[in-house]
């Protein structure tokens, strides 16, 4: 059993859950918490190690290196080549979005209505603490690519212009642009613009409510799927 804080298995753990640049640099990253471990073993990804606390490591050298409030009984550890990679019919593409709860979020989305992901430069790490948590497990399932690798019919939705949403054709193949509140989205020749109505009186959603009512108006449309 693990019971120094200097254990180089800890020490790289810690380096992991904190910093992106390590994890893109070991190609590796960390799961906190027994949901996740089981989602990506559900589908078929198997950890490099998995520590329990109490069998391989003292249950407070996992505390002080978790970044939950209530420590997790198994931290995991992965690589990320392992991941999904490619894309789908449908896919949801983002600009900027930096919040890695959004990024999160939106994979679940994505999870729910058999859609992909596209990244920019400038998007949280999915394989952070936080979006992992927010994806609920979708990151081991969802396929993932570069921006510029999704394909099909660009449709940019835009919090004040464009038709709206239900005035679209959502004929796949199809990519949904999405971008952050305050960065917006770049010029995007050949795109759509499309909006969603606010009959109440916020001025615009969140992105990742979004990306989740796009993929629902498409799956009403398509009910054997996107």
């Amino acid at each position: 059993m693990i019971t120094s804080a200097h254990n180089p298995k800890l020490r790289l753990m810690r380096r992991l859950l904190s910093s992106r640049r390590q994890r893109e640099r070991e190609g590796l990253f960390v799961c906190e918490g027994e949901d996740l471990l089981q989602a990506a073993r559900d589908a078929g990804i198997e950890p490099v190690e998995a520590l329990v606390a109490g069998e391989h490591v003292a249950p407070e050298l996992l505390a002080e290196i978790s970044t939950l409030g209530h420590p997790p009984r198994v931290v995991s550890l992965f690589r990320r080549d392992d991941l999904p990679h490619g894309g789908r019919h449908v896919v949801v593409a983002l600009w900027r979005v930096a919040d890695p709860g959004n990024v999160g979020t939106l994979l679940r989305a994505a999870d729910a209505f058999g859609a992909g992901i596209a990244l920019s430069a400038g998007c949280a790490d999915v394989t952070g603490p936080r979006a992992l948590r927010a994806s609920a497990g979708a990151a081991f399932r969802v396929p993932v690519a570069r921006f510029d690798e999704a394909a099909g019919r660009r449709i940019a939705l835009d919090a004040h212009a464009g038709r709206p949403l239900a005035e679209i054709d959502l004929t796949p193949p199809l990519v949904f642009v999405l971008g952050a509140e305050r960065e917006g989205l770049p010029e995007l020749e050949g795109a759509e613009r499309a909006m969603i109505p606010l009959p109440g009186d916020a001025e615009s959603l969140n992105v990742a409510m979004a990306g989740a009512i796009a993929l629902y108006e498409l799956s009403r449309r398509r009910p054997e799927g996107v």
